[in-house]
């Protein structure tokens, strides 16, 4: 146990030895610190004295609101460089004054450079004078003996109580100094993390729009994707699809004096060729229709109405071509939208609306069918509400019993 502790006491000795690196770089830390808040520190002393007036004083917190961001870029170095520190910046570098005034965080960093830099400044100074007065104290006897004779600063001839003390309370000096700095730079850590960077709610503000950001680029890769995808179907099993069911053809044509069973194979696999064809381009269509990248989202809702099982009265009225990814999801809202109707409503008629209003793409499909649909019930409505959320769109449904169904999709005409 007697060993233990000391061995404690010799690490903790160590760590914190002025002549230790961790000591060192604490003093360091805290000495560069000490020009940043001498101004606001040596303008409160010039009003303490009365060297300066009111207008003085205005003039002095003017110029420092005027510099807040290059005191804040300061102390973001000195933080980087000495304890690799990060602050994040939460203001954009080219924000107008307006912008500035009115974040919370121009005010904390009013409040940093205005009262905490001054003070951990003076109290910085304040331990670098201490160490200095501290290694003065504890090698006393020593320069005291190269002084002059005569000198009142000259050491007597025999070592005194009074120079036992003088050295010891210097060595004390020394080893507290090091534990101060070190209290020192982590409160300063504390107060710039909480003033200098983001609070917690502008830094879940900004989390949220980097999830925006990296939602809309999976939406866009997967829409990519989907694109390839198309392309690799349409231009190559799909081609070879149809070669395929021409030879069958012709050879279901030209053949004669050929068996009655190996001529129904071939009449069976040119069938089931042009059947796979038309499930191919069925697929191949709901991938991603080439007419909505060729036409835009007008003709290619158009098809879908022209091929719905229920009669469909379509309105559109878009004046632009919409962002490519905002126009898939729109397309295919409206795909499962009238799947959904023809599936379960039992309708005799839809009426589709879409326009842009506003800077969002408004969908409204209402059917005259039994209604009662509900979200909690219907995965295909719940397919529709997520499809919408995947753009930051919005999605709403209004079903009593007996009908009509309306349903209602908005998404922003951008991502």
């Amino acid at each position: 146990m007697a060993t233990s502790a000391l061995r404690r006491t010799v690490t903790w000795g160590a760590e914190h030895a002025p002549w230790s690196a961790a000591a060192r770089q604490d003093t360091l830390f805290i000495a560069a610190g000490v020009p940043l808040g001498l101004p606001t520190l040596s303008m409160a002393a010039f009003v303490r004295t009365g060297s300066i007036g009111v207008v003085g004083v205005l003039v002095g917190l003017a110029l420092n609101l005027i510099c807040l961001d290059l005191l804040t870029t300061a102390q973001r170095s000195r933080f980087r460089s000495l304890r690799g520190l990060e602050v994040p910046i939460r203001l954009p570098a080219n924000a107008d004054w307006v912008v500035r005034l009115r974040a919370g965080m121009t005010w904390r960093q009013a409040v940093y450079h205005l009262l905490a830099a001054p003070l951990f400044a003076a109290a910085a100074l304040t331990a670098i004078l201490a160490g200095g007065v501290g290694l003065v104290m504890a090698t006393s006897y020593g320069w005291a003996v190269l002084m002059p004779l005569g000198s009142a600063l000259r050491a007597g001839p025999a070592w005194t109580s009074t120079d036992g003390v003088i050295t010891a309370g210097g060595i004390a000096l020394l080893f507290a100094i090091p534990w101060v700095s070190g209290w020192l730079a982590g409160a300063d850590e504390r107060a710039v993390r909480a003033l200098l960077g983001p609070n917690r709610a502008e830094v879940l503000e900004q989390r949220v729009e980097d999830l925006a950001e990296s939602r809309a680029g999976v939406v866009d890769a997967a829409d990519a994707e989907r694109r390839r995808i198309e392309r690799d179907l349409h231009d190559g099993a799909q081609q070879r699809l149809v070669s395929l069911a021409m030879n069958l053809g012709l050879a279901r044509r030209t053949l004669r004096g050929v068996r009655p069973d190996a001529m129904q194979v071939i009449v069976e696999a040119h069938e089931e060729a042009q059947a796979a064809i038309v499930e191919l381009r069925d697929l191949v269509r709901g991938l991603h229709p080439v007419v909505l990248e060729d036409r835009g989202l007008d003709a290619a809702l158009s098809g879908i109405a022209a091929r719905a099982p229920v009669p469909v009265r379509l309105r559109v009225e878009l004046p632009d071509r919409l962002a490519a990814t905002i126009e898939a999801v729109a397309y295919f809202t409206v795909s499962e939208a009238l799947a959904n109707v023809a599936k379960h409503a039992r309708a005799s008629r839809v009426d589709l609306s879409v326009r842009q209003r506003a800077g969002r793409l408004c969908i409204v499909v209402t059917d005259d069918g039994v209604g009662g649909a509900d979200t909690a019930t219907g995965t295909g409505l719940v397919g529709l509400r997520k499809r919408a959320a995947s753009v930051d769109g919005t999605f709403a449904i209004i079903s009593p019993l007996g009908g009509p169904t309306t349903i209602t999709v908005e998404l922003p005409c951008e991502l």
